[in-house]
C-alpha cells in the first residue's frame, strides 16, 4: 500500500504559567491509503491533539506530518486549507451543525468553499441529497438540527464530512455522545460508506470496542505509541 500520510517525531507542547506541558513527545506513525486505524488511550493522553495536528488543523511544536509526501506545515496556510477542504473530513464528538440551516444545507456546506461552486449548484445539492439518502436521513432534508436526535444529527455530521469526497476521513469519538445502540448505528453507517468511497479511515477513542471495527489499533500512552 501507497503511504497517505506520514508523521514523523511529532512534538506538541503548551504553555501552562511558567512552563510548558509536553502531550506529544515525538510520535511517529505511517497510515496507508485505504486501511482503518484506531487510536486509542486514556482521557488527556493528546489524542484529539494529534488528529487535529494530522488533519492540518494545529500545528507541531516539533516535527512533520507528510500527506502523500508534501508537509503540510511547510505549506503556505492558503494552500493547507485548500487541501484540508478538498481531501481531508472531520467527525467530531460534537456535531457541529449550524442551527439556522436546514439539514441538507448543512450537509451542502463544504462544497460551496470550492471556486465556482454557485455555478455547480444543482449537482452539489444532488450530492447532498444523496448522502443524507445513504445515511437514512433522507426525509429529514429540510428539517433545522434542533429536530433531530443525537443519532441522526451525527450522521447529518458524517454525511457533511463526505460531501467534498475526501480520501482522508478522521473521527474524534464520533460515538462518544451516544447511547450504545445509536453508537452502534452510527458506526455501521461511517464504515459502510468509509468502504463505499475508499476512504482512509483514522478514528480516534478510549472505546477498545470501537477500535475494534478498525483493522488497525495503535495506543496512545505518555506521549507516544505504545
Amino acid at each position: 500500500m501507497t503511504d497517505l500520510l506520514d508523521v514523523v517525531e511529532v512534538h506538541r507542547s503548551f504553555p501552562m504559567g511558567s512552563r510548558r506541558i509536553e502531550v506529544l513527545r515525538g510520535v511517529s506513525l505511517r497510515v496507508a491509503a485505504g486501511e482503518s486505524l484506531a487510536i486509542t488511550g486514556m482521557s488527556g493522553a493528546g489524542k484529539s491533539t494529534l488528529l487535529q495536528i494530522m488533519g492540518g488543523l494545529d500545528r507541531p511544536t516539533a516535527g512533520r506530518v507528510l500527506y502523500r509526501g508534501r508537509d503540510l506545515y511547510a505549506a503556505r496556510d492558503r494552500e493547507r486549507s485548500a487541501l484540508r477542504a478538498r481531501n481531508i473530513g472531520f467527525v467530531f464528538q460534537a456535531y457541529h451543525l449550524l442551527p439556522e440551516l436546514t439539514v441538507l444545507e448543512n450537509v451542502l456546506l463544504p462544497g460551496l468553499s470550492a471556486h465556482g461552486a454557485f455555478l455547480h449548484g444543482k449537482r452539489l445539492r444532488e450530492r447532498a441529497a444523496m448522502l443524507l439518502d445513504r445515511v437514512g436521513l433522507a426525509e429529514r432534508a429540510p428539517h433545522r438540527p434542533n429536530e433531530l436526535s443525537g443519532g441522526e444529527q451525527q450522521r447529518a455530521a458524517l454525511a457533511r464530512a463526505l460531501m467534498n469526497a475526501p480520501e482522508l476521513l478522521l473521527a474524534d469519538e464520533p460515538t462518544g455522545n451516544l447511547d450504545s445502540k445509536t453508537g452502534e448505528d452510527v458506526l455501521r453507517y461511517l464504515f459502510e460508506l468509509a468502504a463505499g468511497e475508499g476512504l482512509t479511515l483514522i478514528i480516534v477513542t478510549h472505546n477498545e470496542a470501537l477500535a475494534g471495527y478498525c483493522r488497525r489499533h495503535v495506543e496512545l500512552r505518555d506521549g507516544l505509541l505504545a
